[in-house]
């Protein structure tokens, strides 16, 4: 009898799609880095046991190690992440590990901003203590959804922002920026500059009868009328810088 080879693989084993998995850990602060196992290590290990878990899928884990030890969540610019979206873009990756969605970020136009770069490439990221998976389509379901309501609280937030500006400039309240010429601010009150008032009057008489701003402006500039230039003082009250304001 024939002696009986090795087994081979069925067509069926072979036909699982590769997916190159990169596990990326973040901390904020620089604190117990230097432990020999730190919180980058805990996050990492727990990613790679996911990954394995997965191997089924054809799930692989790429060694690259994509930490950002000392890193803030609010911000993009981490030099791990930089590499990771960088292999990314260069189709080396195909899924992120993450163990929570915060560890890769914790502002929502910086997250919209990363999964955009995915969405282009086909890649994915996964939460490994999360019931969050992008690879599936309940997992970009629920994602749609979040970043919907995100960006629905985002627009009434900055409606409700609006709203209390106009009402507090209704009554009187200076709300920041340049101190308009012929006020000051004195405790977030706009009171009238009787000196710089004066002015007001003149370059409003002026435009009426030239009905040209070209030429008002050409006329203020000679007559030495420049603007004013508005600053805030140590007690938090604006402040003008008079020495370009000159009334001929």
């Amino acid at each position: 009898m024939a002696k009986r080879g090795p087994k081979t693989l069925s067509a069926n084993s072979t036909s699982i799609r590769q997916v190159r998995c990169a596990v990326y850990t973040r901390k904020s602060t620089d604190e117990g880095l230097d432990q020999a196992f730190n919180s980058l290590n805990a996050q990492r290990e727990a990613c790679a046991a996911y990954v394995a878990s997965q191997i089924h899928e054809g799930w692989q884990l790429d060694p690259t190690l994509y930490d950002d030890g000392g890193y803030s969540g609010g911000t993009m610019e981490r030099p791990a992440l930089k590499r990771l979206l960088a292999d990314v873009e260069s189709g080396r990756i195909q899924v992120i590990v993450i163990y929570k969605i915060d560890r890769l970020t914790r502002a929502l136009p910086d997250f919209a901003r990363i999964v955009e770069v995915m969405d282009r490439h086909g890649a994915s990221f996964v939460s490994v203590t999360q019931a969050f998976n992008t690879t599936t389509s309940m997992g970009r379901l629920t994602l749609n959804v979040l970043l919907s309501f995100a960006q629905f609280e985002r627009e009434v937030t900055g409606e409700r922002i609006r709203d209390k500006i106009a009402a507090s400039k209704k009554k009187g309240m200076f709300m920041g920026g340049t101190v308009p010429l012929g006020y000051d601010v004195h405790e977030r009150k706009l009171l009238i500059n009787e000196e710089e008032a004066e002015i007001v009057r003149h370059i409003f008489t002026r435009h009426a009868e030239l009905k040209s701003v070209r030429e008002l402006a050409d006329e203020l500039e000679a007559e030495g009328i420049l603007s004013v230039v508005g600053t805030f003082g140590a007690d938090g009250c604006a402040e003008k810088r008079r020495s370009g304001l000159v009334w001929g």
